[in-house]
């Protein structure tokens, strides 16, 4: 079980903002449920030991306080943590974002990067490091799933019309992204690489020649 908290597709081994608060959101929730659980399980304990005391508690008691009052104590915080979360990873107006194109289609991923003078990528995104880049996606043929999972949350690719996903990583290096919703037999070889380049690299790495992915026009 912890094996699976590592690795390239690892949401609990997160290199950015976003990635971090989605990590940040799940072991608090797990917290949460841990401690729910532990609560219900003395409870269990106490009846079992002393099934005397039990019988002292109204059916209707046991309801109101074990069914209501106890999950509303535990739940209630998380679902206002889980909220402001998620307002946090919208991508809100901040400075001028970097855009990148991501097209979807059966089964490989294009990329094009209109700062770059167009120059367009398939199966591998190129990004700068430490600053916030607007993923714009979209789909051709049926719906698929935009996901890095070690640096943002996922988001749908569907067929005319774009959607916004606001991700930025934290250091130089290579990820690995996947289409994360069910999209035929091919979908499971859906994948594509991410590479990190220094913010001062960036400009000159899509200018490259020998760019990685790129598509010759």
């Amino acid at each position: 079980m912890l094996a699976g908290c590592g690795g390239p597709l690892s949401t609990l081994d997160p290199a950015g903002p976003a990635a971090n608060s989605i990590a940040t959101l799940w072991w608090v929730l797990l917290a949460g449920a841990a401690l729910l659980f532990l609560l219900v399980m003395v409870l269990f304990g106490i009846t079992l030991l002393r099934p005397q005391w039990a019988r002292k508690v109204s059916p209707a008691r046991w309801i109101m306080l074990g069914g209501l009052a106890l999950p509303a104590i535990v739940l209630t915080p998380l679902v206002v943590f889980a909220l402001v979360t998620g307002e946090r990873l919208l991508p809100r107006p901040a400075g001028n974002p970097l855009r990148i194109e991501a097209e979807a289609r059966q089964w490989h991923w294009t990329f094009t990067y209109p700062a770059g003078g167009g120059v367009a990528t398939e199966g591998v995104l190129h990004l700068p490091a430490g600053r916030p880049i607007d993923i714009v996606v979209t789909s051709l043929d049926v719906i698929h799933a935009f996901w890095i999972p070690r640096l943002a949350g996922k988001i749908d690719a569907i067929p005319g019309h774009a959607n916004r996903l606001r991700i930025e990583a934290d250091r130089p290096g290579t990820y690995e992204g996947l289409c994360n919703e069910f999209c035929g037999k091919g979908h499971s070889g859906m994948r594509f690489d991410v590479i990190v380049h220094p913010a001062a690299d960036y400009d000159a790495a899509l200018a490259a020649p020998d760019l990685a992915g790129r598509i010759a026009r």
